[in-house]
């Protein structure tokens, strides 16, 4: 890759300073600065640029959250992962900042603000090849381009394609599958009477939360009732991670991930990980108290005209659940109120 570099000149005394910028018009301010008159240098690859980066320039939530996603995943590389030596010693697991940036073909410097939040700008070709040598997938490569701003936002679209009285509508016909409405943070704006009546023995108390991690982490009765709760919560964690790339800044979101990791260790632990998932089908195990052990297909289904809606619906996995399957219901003087 073909660098253009950028020259900073600094005379101590005499308070002068001289910048030659590069050919492609790339300019970069007070670059690399030292206590004393110093004379300094610093690389940028063809379509990485640099503004704003200056002391008075802030770091916004956004670009923190950037930062904070490649230390993790560059923390999980292994030296022998790319080829490189393991010998060393090392302070930190994973790769070190120059070697990444050596791998990926970009500046050193360039790419450790890239990590400390400052408002530089990468193209696609750039942050792709950071991505590649991260090991970065799908999931993981689009949550950082969204970090990082490298893709358009996308547009609201118009409450005209359906109505929420559609959606109450679906989902009801749904049964006797359990089917469930909620936001990308999991809050459950909409659930059929199958759904409720499969869940209606996790909550000691009556439901205050309404969200359906919060109703997996803090129930006690969770654990034991979802027999792969070990991969299901770590799931559900990475699918919040990766709507939360969107959702930076927003009051609602930053309070209830607040509450979150105030109320619950364990999914703190999982969030500073900074894993995010992909909408997957996956088995859900469930032990009921009257049917005993059942097996979902957990299928996830957009909501073209809602971005943030999700409709959650679960199919029974194997004949044996689709037969126990009506003892989950309640009775019908209950099911009528």
């Amino acid at each position: 890759m073909v660098g253009v570099r950028i020259w900073c000149t600094k005379w101590a005394g005499a308070g002068r300073r001289r910048s030659q910028v590069g050919a492609r018009g790339e300019s970069v301010t007070g670059c690399a600065r030292r206590a004393a008159g110093w004379e300094g240098q610093c690389s940028l690859a063809a379509g990485e640029t640099v503004g704003g980066v200056g002391h008075d320039g802030g770091v916004s939530a956004q670009r923190v959250e950037l930062g904070e996603f490649l230390k993790a995943r560059r923390a999980r590389v292994a030296p022998g992962d790319v080829g490189l030596p393991a010998g060393g010693r090392r302070r930190t697991p994973g790769l070190r900042r120059e070697e990444l940036a050596q791998l990926a073909g970009v500046g050193v410097t360039w790419y450790t603000w890239l990590e400390q939040g400052r408002p530089i700008n990468a193209s696609g070709q750039v942050l792709d090849a950071v991505a590649t040598t991260l090991g970065l997938t799908p999931v993981e490569r689009e949550h950082l381009y969204r970090l990082a701003e490298a893709t358009p936002v996308r547009l609201p679209s118009t409450s005209d394609c359906a109505s929420e009285a559609v959606f109450i509508e679906i989902v009801n016909a749904l049964d006797p599958l359990p089917a469930v409405i909620t936001n990308t943070r999991f809050d459950i704006i909409r659930a059929n009477r199958a759904y409720n009546d499969l869940f209606h023995d996790w909550h000691q108390l009556p439901c205050i939360h309404k969200n359906l991690l919060w109703c997996v982490i803090t129930e006690p009765s969770a654990r034991a009732q979802l027999l792969n709760y070990e991969t299901e919560v770590p799931y559900l964690v990475g699918r919040l991670r990766s709507a939360y790339g969107e959702h930076i800044g927003d009051p609602d979101w930053e309070t209830d991930l607040e509450r979150l990791r105030a109320i619950s260790p364990e999914f703190a632990q999982l969030w500073s990980r900074h894993e995010v998932a992909a909408c997957t089908p996956r088995l859900r195990r469930i032990l009921n108290p009257v049917a005993g052990e059942l097996d979902f297909t957990v299928t996830e289904l957009a909501v073209p005209a809602h971005p943030d809606l999700v409709l959650f619906v679960e199919t029974p996995a194997n004949e044996d659940t689709r037969t126990k399957l009506p003892l989950t219901r309640r009775q019908p003087a209950d099911q009528s109120a």
